[in-house]
C-alpha cells in the first residue's frame, strides 16, 4: 500500500447508502431530498420566432434529436436554422423536415453531413400516439419552437399549433404596441 490512507466514510455524508457504487457516481439521475430530479442546464441554440407570429401554440412537447457527430458539433456552434422546419409522422415515427444544420468546418470535406436531410425525433410510443390523434384534427401542425441542449443532449421543443387568422394577428400586434407604450411611459417616470 502506498503512503496514502483510504477513508472508510461513505461517499454521501449524512445519508446511508445501500448501493455504494451509485452513491458517488457522477452523471447519474440523482434525486434531491424531495425526490425531484436535478435540474439540468438548458442552453437555447436556435429559436423559431416566426412560429409564434404565424401559429397559436396549443401544447408543447420536448423530443430528442437523432444527429451525427458533425451535426452535434455544428449545432453547438449555433449553425442550426429552424425557421422553415416542420415535423411530420411517417410510419409511426416523428421526423423533422427542413431543419438546416450548416457544415462543421473542422471536419473537412470528406466527413460532412447532409445539411437538409430529414431527422428522426425521439419520443415515447404513447406520446406519438397522442400526437397522431391530435394531428388528425383539422388545422393542427407540429412546429419546432426551439432547439436546445439539455445537458449534453440536443433536444427540440415541438409545438402542437393551429394557424392564426388575420384578425388574430392584428390583435397580437395591437397588444404588443400597447405593452410598448406602457413600458415607455413607465421609463419616463
Amino acid at each position: 500500500m502506498s503512503g496514502r490512507s483510504r477513508s472508510k466514510t461513505p461517499a454521501v455524508i449524512g445519508k446511508e447508502s445501500k448501493s455504494p457504487g451509485k452513491a458517488g457516481r457522477q452523471g447519474s439521475k440523482a434525486s434531491g431530498q424531495d425526490g425531484s430530479r436535478k435540474k439540468q442546464e438548458v442552453r437555447i441554440v436556435a429559436k423559431n420566432r416566426a412560429a409564434l407570429r404565424r401559429w397559436k401554440v396549443e401544447d408543447t412537447i420536448e423530443a430528442g434529436l437523432v444527429l451525427t457527430g458533425t451535426e452535434v458539433k455544428a449545432v453547438r456552434e449555433g449553425k442550426a436554422q429552424i425557421s422553415d422546419a416542420y415535423a411530420t409522422i411517417r410510419s409511426r415515427e416523428v421526423v423533422l423536415v427542413n431543419l438546416h444544420i450548416g457544415p462543421y468546418k473542422a471536419a473537412g470535406p470528406h466527413a460532412q453531413h447532409e445539411p437538409g436531410r430529414p431527422r428522426k425525433l425521439l419520443l415515447r410510443r404513447e406520446q406519438i400516439e397522442r400526437l397522431i390523434g391530435s394531428l388528425e384534427r383539422k388545422g393542427y401542425s407540429l412546429v419546432p419552437l426551439d432547439i436546445h441542449f439539455r445537458g449534453p443532449w440536443v433536444k427540440v421543443e415541438l409545438g402542437l399549433c393551429v394557424g392564426k387568422r388575420a384578425p388574430d394577428r392584428r390583435e397580437d400586434i395591437k397588444k404588443r404596441e400597447a405593452d410598448r407604450e406602457v413600458e415607455r411611459a413607465m421609463r419616463r417616470r
